[in-house]
């Protein structure tokens, strides 16, 4: 385990986002907001979300009002800056504490979801939801992990499928204590989990295609769980990576799907280079073979290098990412990859370690989060961690 991977284990879905593409020209970071730690939050580490208003939504590992972490809401203010307002803030007792890479994702109520990697009515996280309630919101932990086959610690965000159920992964737990990949299914006015695997190994959390198969890495390998009709899922390996020079390794995001059904994704390290990759997968023919190809290995010079989170994609076909280290700063960059491919350095970062994956608007701007940087000498010193902007 690297340091880096080794310093974020604290106490301790790759979404979709497609929108029209356009022609990209370089531009510089801009920070949106930059977390002191009370009562804002510290240390975002994972990826955004938009209600489609311009608000965006995310979490905090810690800090806020009790140290446990945050949700927070981003909104512009009108006058060119964005206001921050913490929805709410984790006590650590039964509603959960730390959310570990949980981005939030809504139903179509307005409702927030997401996971707490600790706490809990049995100290070994939750998921919960969020529900607007007068003029604040209101967190219920809709269900308590215990560590007894069900999973521990639950890692990333979560998928709603079109029923309402929802799914996720724990990085603890189960079968030999590796994990767990889990569905939360709405029942009889409240929530019953069902393990669906129990190999999640990792923080990289799930994505789901439209035929409603799950997609998600090991430290080793690509893997699918397909419904099997009768309940149950089926479960394929569908790459292992190899490691440099002609293969990436250590995945830490999930790939994420095109509308044709191809995966696409990032390694930690691995390629030309060991210093990271972006992969395709594909699979027309709907085989049990699925054809890969590395599209980018980062070089770690401007390129950047070692991106830990996941790609977004336009309608065009383009993708976008982040790296944690390297660039003309030397921490970490923008990235698009375009044609087939090309990589452009759309932007160095001025935080530092851009964990969860960026997000595209309506008008194709890019968001993101950095876990460190910002307001120096808060946090201990790297700064407590920021939001930024990135416009094509």
């Amino acid at each position: 385990m690297n340091a880096t991977r080794g310093a974020l284990i604290l106490a301790v879905l790759c979404a979709l986002v497609l929108i029209a593409a356009r022609p990209a020209q370089a531009q510089t970071e801009t920070v949106l907001y930059n977390f002191t730690g009370s009562p804002d939050g510290a240390w975002p580490e994972s990826r955004l979300t938009s209600d489609g208003a311009d608000n965006l939504y995310g979490t905090t590992v810690v800090g806020g009002l009790w140290g446990g972490g945050t949700v927070f809401e981003l909104s512009p203010n009108g006058d060119g800056g964005w206001n921050e307002n913490v929805l709410y803030s984790f006590t650590g007792g039964a509603d959960g504490s730390n959310p570990t890479y949980s981005y939030v994702i809504f139903d179509s109520a307005g409702n927030l979801y997401g996971t707490a990697a600790n706490g809990g009515a049995n100290g070994y996280g939750v998921v919960f939801e969020l529900s607007p309630a007068g003029a604040g919101w209101k967190e219920t932990a809709l269900y308590s992990f215990a560590n007894d086959g069900d999973g521990a610690n639950p890692a990333n965000g979560l998928i709603m499928d079109p029923a309402g159920n929802l799914y996720g992964t724990t990085q603890a737990g189960g079968v030999g204590n590796y994990g767990t990949v889990f569905e939360l299914s709405p029942s009889g006015g409240g929530w019953t989990e069902q393990v669906i695997d129990t190999y999640a190994e990792g923080y990289a959390g799930l994505s789901m295609d439209a035929a409603g198969n799950l997609f998600g890495v090991t430290y080793c390998c690509v893997f699918e769980l397909s419904p099997n009709g009768n309940g149950g899922w089926n479960k394929t390996f569908i790459h292992t990576f190899a490691g440099p020079p002609k293969d990436g390794s250590g995945p830490e995001s999930a790939p994420v799907p095109d509308q044709a059904g191809n995966l696409y994704g990032t390694t930690w390290d691995g390629g030309h280079k060991n210093r990271g990759t972006v992969y395709r997968l594909s699979n027309p023919k709907k085989r049990k073979k699925w054809s890969y190809k590395i599209l980018w290995s980062f070089r770690g010079g401007a390129d950047g290098g070692f991106p830990w989170a996941g790609i977004v994609l336009d309608t065009a076909g383009n993708l976008y990412g982040t790296t944690t280290y390297f660039g003309k700063a030397g921490s970490g960059t923008v990235f698009e990859l375009v044609g087939g491919y090309t990589e452009k350095t759309l932007s160095d970062l001025d935080g530092i370690d851009p964990f969860g994956s960026l997000i595209l608007d309506n008008a194709g701007d890019l968001y993101g989060t950095t876990y460190y940087g910002g307001l120096k000498g808060g946090c201990g010193g790297p700064g407590c961690g920021d939001v930024f902007e990135v416009i094509p």
